[in-house]
């Protein structure tokens, strides 16, 4: 289904009427600007894009969505009426998605927001699209959540850790090298939650993830799927995770334990095999570190590694995001066989969970995470989610340990206070 800009005539959407200029923030931090309904956010660090408002919108499903985002873009950004005197990644038309991780079942989305805001290094801009610019200042305060109780969602601990068994032995006996399994956790309120409040702490206390929202689905990503930049693409790769204590001469310990760690390197390579695989295709070079390094974020760290490349060819930033997903770091290997036992074992919908989230301008440059320690908004509050790589070495008990300490991030941004 696709919504059309604001002002259009039933069956025909107008061309939309995007104006890009630079503005003075003056140190008013993004997430603030966001009103309580109808935003987007893509930020690290205090910088990003954060939007509202819905100037068009294409809500699509199974195998073909991704190429139904492309093509849609591709001809709304075609009609459009542009003026853009920044020139940043980010300025002019921009699109937000979230996209579903298996092709049935699971909607996607991509919005057109009608405003805009960026800011990158000592540069911010306005981007409207199709309505006046609004004066920028702070939003109302966000809202924390209200009467909130957790409780255990597809399946318990006891029951996920048999799931976990039963993909180590599929693994032993040859089936498959490895599985990405997930579990979600329900998050009950009792009024409708402003995301804003988990955005700001998530933001805060992750400041070193992408943290985002699309269409209610929101988190903090450690993992980018595929960043594609005036011709260079980045993909950062995580596999390989082990729980902090917040003893820093522990952790460090911990940090060479996870970094000569079998199991875990087996992991990573797995992973950082896929992504170099699909970008392979596209890029006239590449770079791809022998070794990982240790990726330190409050509650976990992880084995990491940056693949590079220049893109010789037109793929969008979107285009190269499908050519990813799903890599080994949430699919597992064989890619075929790994979805097929997920599927066949995992017992809930994954929906968008550890699907591409992101943004993408008029040029196809833009940036798709992957839709960790991340939540839903469901009509009943939120469902949150955790995911782990098993490979034969894998024990179940480390397994759900590792799981629980994912669901932390954004478990601690919905508490009050």
């Amino acid at each position: 289904m696709t919504t059309p800009a604001s002002g259009a005539q039933p069956g025909l959407a107008a061309p939309l009427v995007v104006r890009t200029v630079p503005v003075d923030l003056a140190d008013l931090p993004l997430l603030d600007l966001l009103p309580e309904q109808d935003h987007v956010s893509w930020l690290r660090r205090g910088e990003g894009l954060v939007g509202w408002g819905v100037a068009a919108r294409l809500d699509t499903s199974g195998p073909t969505r991704f190429s139904d985002a492309v093509k849609w873009w591709s001809e709304t950004i075609a009609r459009a009426d542009v003026v853009d005197t920044v020139g940043e990644p980010g300025s002019g038309p921009v699109c937000f998605g979230a996209f579903a991780f298996a092709d049935d079942p699971g909607d996607s989305v991509l919005v057109i927001p009608e405003v805009v805001v960026g800011l990158r290094g000592d540069r911010a801009w306005l981007t409207t699209v199709s309505v006046d610019a609004p004066e920028l200042q702070p939003a109302t305060a966000a809202r924390p959540p209200v009467g909130l109780t957790f409780s255990d969602g597809a399946r318990n601990g006891e029951e996920w850790m048999s799931v976990v068994a039963d993909a180590v032995g599929r693994i032993t006996s040859g089936a498959l090298e490895k599985v990405v399994l997930a579990r979600d956790l329900i998050a009950t309120t009792d009024e409708p939650l402003d995301v804003r409040w988990p955005l700001r702490r998530l933001a805060e206390n992750y400041e070193m993830c992408w943290t985002f929202h699309v269409d209610g689905l929101f988190g903090a990503t450690p993992e980018m799927l595929v960043r594609r930049e005036r011709g260079l693409v980045t993909s950062r790769v995580l596999a390989g995770t082990i729980r902090r204590t917040g003893d820093d001469e522990r952790d460090l310990a911990l940090a060479a334990t996870l970094a000569r760690s079998s199991k875990d390197l087996e992991e990573h390579e797995y992973a950082v095999r896929s992504v170099a695989d699909a970008l392979e295709p596209h890029c006239s070079s590449m770079n791809v570190p022998e070794a990982p390094f240790v990726l330190h974020l409050p509650n976990v760290m992880h084995l990491a590694t940056d693949v590079n490349g220049v893109v010789h060819d037109l793929a969008s930033s979107l285009q190269l995001a499908e050519s990813l997903h799903p890599s080994a770091a949430v699919g597992g290997t064989p890619t075929a066989a790994a979805t097929a036992l997920i599927h066949e074992i995992e017992g809930m919908p994954r929906d968008r969970y550890a699907g591409p989230v992101g943004w993408m301008d008029a040029s196809g440059d833009g940036e798709w995470g992957i839709a960790l320690r991340s939540a839903q908004v469901i009509e009943s509050g939120v469902r949150l989610f955790a995911g782990c790589g098993i490979v034969a070495s894998s024990d179940p008990e480390a397994e759900l340990a590792e799981s629980q300490a994912k669901f932390v991030p954004v478990r601690d941004a919905l508490e009050a206070g």
